[in-house]
């Protein structure tokens, strides 16, 4: 059994599995969200494991919901302009001024805690909704989760898990995709 595959199993599963999750996946009541940190070149794999983990949730009975970042990714740009323009303006601007517009869109033009707020589900039942947070790395280098999670709090009542790739730095720091400087003011809990 791999690591990614038995901290799925041992860690985070005994925890959605609870009657009601929110209290073991943070300390912080406004912020029922944890993140679960995987090495980048685990993206394939992790994105079955997080089929077989949903499977087994509902098979217990609870309803489980997932937020493709790189869908809202999508939506912020096609909501500016057509995804080709984009790639005319990075082959004309250069990639370092479009990783700096995308950054805008998210941040305020099409920002992107709103997109994933409106994909949360609209009958929340916080004993009985998941919700997975994925494709994460679609954000990359572009946008930091970090702005996110602290954007997210208090408008998330379910426990939600963002499925993090990057490298952890000490206790509580992360380096996206493990590229990026670390960052070390995530609050919620590091799976």
């Amino acid at each position: 059994m791999s690591d990614l595959v038995h901290r799925i199993k041992t860690t985070l599963e005994p925890i959605l599995d609870l009657a009601d999750p929110r209290e073991r996946i943070s300390a912080y009541h406004d912020m029922p969200y944890a993140l679960f940190r995987y090495e980048p070149e685990e993206e394939f794999e992790l994105r079955k494991q997080i089929t077989l983990l949903e499977t087994r949730l509902t098979q217990k009975g609870k309803r489980v919901s997932r937020i493709s970042l790189a869908e809202c990714l999508d939506e912020a740009m096609q909501s500016q302009r057509p995804i080709e323009d984009w790639f005319a303006a990075e082959r004309e601007q250069g990639t370092e001024t479009i990783i700096e517009t995308v950054h805008s869109v998210l941040s305020e033009y099409a920002p992107l805690v709103d997109l994933v707020a409106a994909r949360m589900p609209d009958d929340a039942d916080p004993p009985r909704d998941i919700v997975f947070i994925v494709r994460t790395g679609a954000l990359f280098p572009v946008y930091r989760t970090f702005s996110l999670l602290e954007q997210l709090k208090g408008r998330v009542t379910v426990p939600t898990v963002l499925f993090y790739p990057g490298d952890l730095d000490g206790a509580a720091g992360l380096r996206f995709m493990g590229v990026l400087a670390a960052e070390h003011n995530y609050r919620p809990k590091i799976f």
